[in-house]
């Protein structure tokens, strides 16, 4: 494993972008390492080096989330099984996110293509952590894209958290208004009920 994960590690440096990763930095994607590859050259190392066995994919992924690395952190989304991703895993990679960017992919990568996802999904946006909820609106967002409805006491949920989200104007905000917008492209009835959220929030602001 840990010879794997020093060859996936040469992969990263022969490829490193001082400029990307300093531009990074500068706008608080603060990692340990960071070696500036751009999305499409850490999926096709996953391509590279995923594996016909999912326990050993499994395993690398497990391996490489604990890299204090920034691309191997991605890598971790990429090459997770998502069918053995248990939630409980789940729930402590998003504890552990430290960046936008990582909560951006492993909700993209991962966690919408679970079992649990909604359930995850709900349960984060309801917290005050702004990274988890981040991940949360964005996977909710990927499931409302593949054309998943969510049920309707979940509905009222989102209505009542977005309502609030959107009213600060921060990194949350904007995952709200994604999602919601994925959401409204489901079907007319759903747009009706997003344009609803947008007006209770603007009165809402308006008011305060």
């Amino acid at each position: 494993m840990q010879e794997t994960i020093k060859n996936i590690k040469k992969r990263f440096h022969l490829r490193m972008d001082g400029t990307a990763s300093a531009s990074m930095r500068e706008k608080g994607a603060n990692y340990k390492i960071n070696w500036g590859l751009k999305f499409p050259e850490i999926k096709a190392i996953a391509n590279d080096f995923r594996s016909a066995d999912d326990n050993a994919n499994y395993s690398l992924a497990v391996a490489l989330w604990k890299e204090e690395t920034r691309e191997c952190k991605i890598l971790a989304t990429l090459l997770m099984p998502a069918s053995m991703f248990a939630a409980d895993l789940a729930q402590l990679w998003a504890e552990q996110l430290a960046t936008i960017e990582l909560a951006e992919y492993l909700s993209y990568n991962l966690i919408r293509n679970t079992a649990d996802a909604a359930t995850l999904a709900f349960r984060w946006i309801a917290t005050d952590n702004e990274l988890m909820q981040i991940c949360g609106y964005n996977t909710l967002g990927g499931l409302f894209s593949q054309g998943k409805e969510p049920e309707i006491r979940d509905l009222h949920e989102l209505a009542d958290q977005a309502i609030a989200a959107i009213q600060q104007q921060d990194n949350v905000s904007r995952a709200v208004i994604n999602c919601l917008n994925k959401l409204s492209a489901i079907s007319e009835s759903y747009e009706t009920v997003v344009d609803n959220i947008f007006q209770h929030s603007l009165c809402r602001f308006t008011e305060s």
